[in-house]
């Protein structure tokens, strides 16, 4: 069986029971939520429910119907970046943003909006003096990762959210890399809007997601339609989650989700986030000792997320993981991981880097094997 070291761009595998779920919604539901008042079509309807709710514990949120589902941790910041900018606004990031940040403000930068971009350092980090520096008075978001898809570098979201609230800013949270492996708290950190994909951290299906809008936050939606209610008017409705969800659900997709929120609940987020730690240390204390490599990001003893970058001097990263593939059965992921000015920052551009991240069911001896070939790769 191949060794499945990507888990920072899907999770796999999967908790069983989210295989189940999908495979019971597509067998034995198969209505459509929100269309029909005859059983099934009321089961696909709390499925849609109950996952919201799963949702809204594991982040704290007290009104699950502030949480809107979308395909795709890219869709929520579109409809989140999107919605919030117009011409002449202003907003802040940070260079160590992955494309599904940094192309929708590229976007409103194209129509007017001002983008101020504060430069991290070579590990990664962001430093909240320079993002207070950075505000003004027609600033109105702020926008950045949780934990680099690049690094692991992981931000201090919580003294971020401090500065924007005390600024009466909206901090927009890209948590693809921290959500359901780490602690979120939207309103005690807070965050005025947080997505995250359902594919990764949170265990679900590919072609899920969510974005959390806070009370208060008006954003147009990106789609407009057939909501499953309120269908006498042609105006679209005000009432949350409804507004932003046009179309029909996904229903084999958020069932599968409701299963991997539920049983990251269950297993508890600090025993996943325990594991994790334990996998890295390993990873990094393994790639530290042979010849030739670089480890990209937080420094050994510095905490970060699921995610080793390294580079080996004279050697290609693309062919790093070809040989991983091919020779061992050892899959990874290489080059610039989407997040260009990322690699700037750390000083890996244009190459990139080899990505090494474990989940849930990576094992440690799987990581000894990848060790093992690494070692062998290097020597030759």
């Amino acid at each position: 069986m191949p060794i499945y070291l990507d888990n920072a761009a899907t999770s796999h595998p999967k908790p069983e029971s989210v295989y189940q779920a999908v495979d019971h919604a597509l067998r034995e539901i198969g209505a459509s939520p929100g269309r029909g008042g005859y059983r099934r079509g009321l089961d696909a309807t709390r499925i849609i429910f109950e996952a919201r709710e799963s949702l809204a514990k594991l982040f704290s949120i007290s009104d699950s119907a502030r949480l809107v589902f979308t395909s795709s941790a890219t869709e929520a910041l579109n409809l989140a970046i999107s919605g919030m900018l117009r011409p002449g606004d202003h907003a802040v990031t940070t260079s160590m943003e992955h494309n599904s940040v940094s192309r929708p403000l590229r976007v409103a930068e194209s129509r007017g909006a001002a983008i101020t971009r504060i430069p991290c350092d070579r590990y990664g980090f962001l430093n909240p003096r320079d993002l207070a520096a950075a505000l003004q008075a027609d600033t109105r978001l702020i926008a950045l990762s949780h934990c680099s898809n690049v690094t692991g570098t992981i931000q201090p979201i919580a003294e971020i959210g401090r500065l924007a609230r005390q600024a009466g800013i909206p901090l927009l949270v890209d948590a693809a890399q921290s959500a359901g492996v780490m602690p979120i708290e939207v309103e005690e950190m807070g965050i005025s809007l947080l997505a995250a994909p359902g594919h990764k951290g949170l265990l679900g299906p590919q072609g899920t997601g969510l974005l959390y809008i806070a009370e208060g936050i008006d954003l147009p939606p990106l789609l407009v339609g057939g909501t499953g209610g309120h269908s006498s008017g042609e105006e679209q409705p005000e009432q949350m989650p409804a507004r932003f969800e046009s179309g029909t659900h996904n229903t084999p997709g958020i069932a599968g989700l409701r299963a991997g929120v539920d049983f990251i609940l269950e297993t508890g987020i600090e025993t996943i986030r325990k594991k994790e730690i334990s996998l890295v240390d390993g990873i990094m204390a393994g790639l530290g000792a042979i010849d030739r490599v670089s480890l990209h990001g937080p420094p050994p003893g510095k905490e970060r997320g699921g995610i080793v970058s390294f580079t080996v001097a004279g050697m290609d990263p693309a062919m790093i993981g070809f040989s991983l593939d091919q020779q061992y059965d050892i899959e990874v992921r290489t080059g610039l991981h989407c997040a260009p000015e990322a690699h700037r920052s750390i000083g890996t551009y244009p190459a990139g880097t080899v990505r090494v991240s474990p989940g849930w069911f990576t094992t440690e001896e799987q990581i000894e094997t990848f060790l093992r070939a690494m070692r062998q790769i290097v020597k030759t």
